[in-house]
């Protein structure tokens, strides 16, 4: 049972207070008026009988037991956030077949979460699912031997395929914990230490070259790596710096305490992940997918991604329709 006077909706203005370090920020999240906003953090303080908040600075800061109380309070809240996706599933038991590739960005807890929703709500349906770079899902789908499709866009109109935008996904500098430091400053490090590149067959690859063409940036060409997780291990170990964004980094979650991640010290870029659907298909079920989709990547990577990156809030988002 929650302690009396401990309701979710305080928990909530909580996680948003903290996040945004502004009352004014919180009421704008939550709907709810400024006074509102102060008298539910209020009460919920009373409840617990500790500060959480340091009421005194601007922007307001976490006390010590603020900080342990948000980990417990984000936990709760991604827990019910799931539930509900889970109640609001898509109505998809209509479907006889149904093909979706997602990228490999997802293949570590999301994607089997998602399909786990799927196969529940498909009760006679024959389904296939291809995990697959961005490139090779794109053209899968205008083959037209995909139903459906989470990958990278690249900004342009695929012929006879609908797309969904889900999720800004910055780029960001990656490189070993404490090499920044040793070198001095990330431009520094990028002088001494090479470009771990992507491999630029894939999407990926091809906008950061892009970019950094833009940019008329050149680096030293030694070595282009196809397996993210292989070029973030070259990272952790300090054989070079990459740019990669917060949904490849926190797939790298076994790495995360040999590496450091920065925001990027050049003119910033993302990508954008999508649901792609072939034309000809029913919309119903593009827009279900993808509103389960957003919930999922809002409570499972972009939570945990702020919380570890807080220069990620606002950069790091889901796109809305």
């Amino acid at each position: 049972m929650l302690l009396k006077g401990v309701t979710l909706r305080g928990l909530e203005i909580f996680e948003a207070l903290a996040e945004s370090g502004s009352v004014a920020k919180a009421s704008e999240t939550t709907g709810l008026s400024q006074p509102a906003v102060s008298q539910q953090m209020r009460n919920l303080e009373t409840a617990l009988g500790v500060d959480l908040v340091d009421h005194g600075r601007r922007p307001m800061m976490l006390t010590p037991a603020g900080r342990a109380f948000l980990q417990r309070t984000k936990a709760v809240l991604r827990e019910l956030r799931l539930a509900g996706s889970e109640l609001t599933v898509m109505d998809l038991a209509h479907l006889s077949v149904l093909s979706l590739g997602v990228i490999d960005d997802f293949d570590n807890d999301l994607t089997p979460r998602l399909v786990t929703m799927l196969a529940e709500s498909m009760t006679k349906c024959r389904f296939k699912l291809i995990t697959a770079p961005s490139h090779e899902i794109r053209a899968e789908l205008q083959a037209r031997r995909l139903h459906l499709g989470i990958a990278a866009s690249g900004g342009e109109v695929l012929p006879g395929v609908v797309e969904y935008p889900l999720v800004r996904d910055p780029y960001i500098f990656v490189c070993a914990k404490g090499a920044v430091a040793e070198a001095g400053s990330i431009e520094a490090l990028m002088t001494r230490a090479p470009l771990l590149r992507y491999d630029r067959a894939q999407l990926i690859g091809r906008q950061v070259e892009a970019h950094l063409a833009r940019l008329k940036l050149t680096f030293p060409e030694r070595f282009e790596i196809g397996a993210h997780l292989s070029l973030m291990t070259l990272a952790a170990r300090g054989t070079g710096w990459a740019l990669t964004t917060p949904l490849g980094y926190m797939r790298a979650a076994r790495l995360h305490d040999q590496l450091e991640a920065h925001p990027l010290p050049f003119a910033p870029f993302a990508r954008t992940i999508s649901l792609f659907a072939g034309g000809d298909w029913d919309d119903a079920v593009p827009r279900d997918v993808a509103r389960t989709m957003k919930m999922l990547v809002s409570d499972m990577v972009i939570g945990p991604a702020w919380a570890r990156l807080p220069w990620l809030v606002g950069e790091l988002r889901i796109l809305e329709a």
